[in-house]
């Protein structure tokens, strides 16, 4: 089912569940926690990307997350329900398990003990337009180093 969100929109709030991925078709999103004095970035999505909350999704639990359109977008939303309908149609489909599997990204970043050069160029490398969609201040989050340390980076680089 296509979707549109408007800059700000949530498409998925701290506490719920969530039932279903997205393909970003234009636009961008970011998944991020908050505990009312400050947003920690987990994640910034773009287009051609799938998008969801992993740990929610798969263990049908409360988010921890929330997930926020940065910018007027457009998905398509696959629901829990009907991925499982088409599995069970076609086993081939199990293998969206591995395009899902977006925490690879993440996981490469933040269990390898990256300097903050090798992080920029890493995601440089993986999601080039992130530099081009988010300001510094986001993407320094997300990368979890100090806006002035991304800011000595980029200008070195």
């Amino acid at each position: 089912m296509r979707k549109s969100f408007e800059k700000n929109d949530m498409l998925l709030r701290q506490g719920e569940i969530c039932q279903s991925v997205y393909f970003i078709l234009s636009g961008s999103f970011v998944q991020f926690q908050s505990d009312y004095e400050t947003e920690t970035i987990i994640d910034l999505h773009l287009p051609e990307e799938w998008m969801f909350n992993h740990p929610s999704l798969i263990k049908q639990m409360p988010s921890s997350t929330m997930i926020k359109a940065f910018e007027d977008a457009k998905v398509i939303e696959l629901s829990l329900i009907n991925l499982h309908e088409l599995i069970a149609r076609s086993q081939s489909f199990l293998n969206l398990g591995r395009i899902f599997d977006q925490a690879n990204h993440r996981t490469y970043l933040f269990d390898n003990a990256l300097s903050p050069v090798q992080k920029y160029n890493y995601i440089k490398n993986a999601k080039p337009l992130i530099v081009q969609v988010f300001p510094v201040k986001m993407i320094a989050s997300y990368l979890k180093i100090a806006p002035e340390t991304l800011s000595r980076v980029r200008a070195n680089y």
